[in-house]
């Protein structure tokens, strides 16, 4: 096996069990490994540190365990089966009142498995690989998961093709690693709070389905009866789905995604919603909330895609979360409510909370936080790796 060895000083990280090595930190590599190989490192001193998956760029070792330099044959198992446990213990995993069957298995670094995400549709596990390590351990990954689920999983599904390094040689194409006999649906019906959604893991974004906004939209459903509703940004309805169920007087789901706009309806259509009280808009959403007219609105959900992917677009990002804020707040009816999000992740917190600031100052109206809005248990953040805490919002209450 490889040794990365650090440079001196350059430990310190490790020894608080931060699971990244910056390459910047390393000061000799003994052997050759290729992308992906699982390699050992050590302080400048000789000590063991911690294993994991080597890879070539900024970030030169993920980490995947700070107690041994070899992983044990039931290595993937156990971390399977620990993560199901998490899932269990916040009442996702194993529910019995019947009213969610879908969540996140396993988010990264959250779940100590960096790299690797995995999402559970009753009984599917679709799986992303964003490192060559976790995608060449895709195999044993599948393995685990059938040993920790048993009979209970209908299929796994690797949809690593746009999240694994491409440049490391590996045959990035989607498809299937496990199938039960007789099932061969590309999509299904799952529940998440008692609401039924259609989740297609092959051709939707992500694996499928926003698993991360399930608590905001119970949230949105608190807020929404009698309300008239704009649901910017939709993707296939989610918010849209929890404001019909909850009362709102009408609904409106706007997204340019003409893909997305076909499973919104399809959502709408399985929730068994009156045509007459929503709306479905393919277009632009900032261009649709420019013409919107003031005040038709008293809810509106902002919940655009990450608009920074990397540090040099920040600034940017920051710019763009501030004037879609402004147009927002400008355009919602008085005592309206606006749920405000960024999914960026190297847009914390305190950033985007400045960038909303700045965005109703512009406005000139009286604005209140009544909640900060945040990814749910499942989307656990790891106490040692704070940048895994990607998701955050805004509630607003706008005079």
């Amino acid at each position: 096996m490889s040794k990365i060895i650090l440079k001196k000083g350059r430990e310190e990280s490790l020894k608080r069990f931060h699971p990244w090595v910056f390459s910047g930190a390393v000061a000799q590599i003994v052997g050759e490994p290729a992308e992906g190989d699982v390699v050992n490192v050590f302080g400048s001193d000789g000590k063991f540190l911690a294993t994991g998956h080597f890879q070539i760029g900024s970030i030169a070792v993920r980490v995947l365990s700070f107690d041994s330099p070899v992983l044990g044959d039931d290595f993937w198992k156990v971390m399977i089966y620990n993560a199901l446990q998490v899932r269990k213990s916040v009442g996702l995993a194993g529910r019995q009142d019947g009213r969610t069957n879908c969540y996140r298995l396993v988010h990264g670094e959250g779940d100590n498995l960096p790299g690797l995400i995995i999402d559970y549709y009753d009984g599917v596990c679709v799986m992303q690989a964003h490192s060559a390590g976790m995608f060449r351990a895709k195999k044993q990954i599948c393995e685990a998961l059938v040993a920790v689920y048993g009979d209970e999983l209908k299929a796994v599904y690797d949809k690593s093709s746009g999240t694994a390094p491409f440049k490391a040689g590996l045959e990035l194409i989607d498809g299937y690693i496990y199938r039960k006999d007789g099932f061969n649906d590309d999509e299904q019906t799952v529940l998440e709070n008692g609401h039924r959604f259609i989740v297609n893991w092959t051709e939707g974004q992500k694996t499928g389905f926003f698993l991360d906004q399930r608590e905001n939209r119970a949230l949105v459903e608190r807020y929404s009866n009698g309300r008239n509703v704009l649901n910017l940004f939709c993707y296939t309805g989610g918010f849209s789905i929890y404001a019909l169920g909850a009362g709102a007087l009408h609904v409106d789901s706007v997204d340019s995604s003409s893909k997305a706009m076909a499973m919104v309806r399809r959502n709408i259509e399985l929730g068994g919603f009156p045509e007459d009280r929503h709306g479905e808009y393919c277009q632009d959403a900032i261009e649709f909330l420019r013409n919107v007219p003031a005040d038709k609105y008293d809810l509106m959900i902002v919940d655009p895609p990450a608009f920074a992917k990397h540090r040099g677009a920040l600034n940017n990002a920051l710019r763009a979360y501030q004037r879609l804020n402004a147009a927002a707040i400008s355009k919602v009816a008085p005592g309206g409510l606006v749920f405000t999000f960024s999914c960026s992740q190297v847009v914390d917190k305190e950033a985007f909370a400045l960038a909303v600031f700045s965005g109703a100052a512009q406005t000139g109206r009286k604005v209140r936080i009544l909640d900060r809005l945040n990814q749910p248990a499942d989307h656990a953040v790891n106490i040692y790796h704070p940048e895994g805490e990607y998701l955050k919002g805004l509630l607003l209450y706008v005079e």
